[in-house]
């Protein structure tokens, strides 16, 4: 038996409204020795996205909900550091949703994968990972753009929204307006990603800047956020205006429902087309955009930030600060260097 501890974060109580810290258990338990065909994972990184708030929940969704008493779920990447393995040896860097655990044993795959050569980790949770899938997929396939749209992103500074607005940009968008919260990101959104003009639904009425920024309609609206922001949009969608739902984080956290949009009517009036997706549904295709977004990454048309913690200690606040408004760019959690 290994002397190893794996330190594990687990789903203690099932959260009502806001997600807590003490909602989780730190717990540590030994890790096994390795049978025939496995291999042993060390997490280096954990992702966040607001979709795993819902996970928590004890619904009937795309995913089947995390137990309690269950390591909480998450998309990690790591490094093989034993293998019994001929698939997998150790060096090799390996994402998949391990989890928020330190070790993870693993058979190999579905659900565990070799990072790509040259790719550093924490890219590939982020903007070479599902977070630019996301993006990618939601804005060409659901979206649909044509040269000279007009394109509008809540949730603009966040992981997805930052990059759905450059790649807008590049997809001959004639303007694309972000909206975030606070004026350090919205000139970020301006000044470093080249967003034509950005919108603080903290200080400023979103409804009547939709207007006055974009006096011919809307598109695409590529929403990240629901709520009053997605009603302020569709009160200002053009002629056959599309809205992608990426995501509502503004409920995720209600303890009831939150009342549908009042002015989803106007889909009618300008015969609009709203329409959600997951990103897990285009992963046939994952290799396609992944040759795109390399592409533009390494041809600067696309710009990105790592918001990283550190320390696995952290876990639980570092998920929290997605629904505090507190990151910028894509937010992970380091936990380990590279232990090989």
């Amino acid at each position: 038996m290994s002397n190893r501890k794996n330190g594990q974060w687990r789903l203690k109580t099932r959260p009502v409204g806001m997600v807590k810290t003490t909602d989780f258990e730190f717990v540590t338990e030994p890790v096994p020795d390795l049978k025939a065909n496995e291999f042993l994972v060390r997490n280096l990184y954990f992702s966040f996205e607001p979709a795993m708030r819902g996970w928590l929940n004890d619904v009937e969704s795309y995913v089947p909900p995390v137990q309690v008493n269950e390591v909480m779920r998450a998309f990690t990447v790591g490094q093989v550091i034993e293998s019994d393995s001929a698939d997998f040896s150790p060096g090799d860097f390996v994402q998949g949703m391990l989890g928020w655990q330190e070790y993870v044993t693993c058979g190999g795959p579905p659900g565990v994968s070799k990072l790509s050569e040259g790719i550093p980790p924490h890219l590939a949770l982020s903007v070479l990972g599902g977070t630019g899938l996301t993006a990618y997929f939601g804005l060409l396939d659901i979206g649909k753009p044509k040269q000279g749209d007009v394109v509008v992103v809540s949730g603009a500074a966040g992981a997805t929204g930052s990059v759905a607005g450059q790649i807008a940009k590049i997809k001959g968008a004639s303007k694309v307006v972000g909206i975030a919260g606070g004026a350090e990101k919205c000139v970020w959104l301006t000044d470093e990603l080249g967003f034509d003009a950005a919108i603080d639904y903290k200080t400023e009425n979103v409804e009547d800047r939709l207007a006055t920024l974009c006096p011919e309609g809307i598109n695409i609206f590529f929403d990240n956020v629901g709520g009053s922001i997605l009603d302020d949009a569709l009160t200002n969608m053009a002629m056959h205006g599309r809205v992608v739902l990426c995501g509502a984080i503004s409920g995720y956290n209600d303890e009831d429902l939150p009342p549908g949009p009042k002015n989803y009517t106007q889909l009618i009036v300008q015969r609009g087309r709203m329409e959600g997706f997951i990103v897990f549904d285009y992963m046939h295709k994952a290799s396609e955009a992944m040759q795109d977004l390399s592409a533009w990454l390494s041809e600067g048309r696309i710009k990105h930030t790592e918001d990283i913690q550190e320390g696995i200690e952290n876990a639980p606040v570092t998920f929290l600060r997605l629904f505090q408004g507190k990151n910028k760019g894509k937010q992970l959690l380091k936990i380990a260097d590279a232990p090989i």
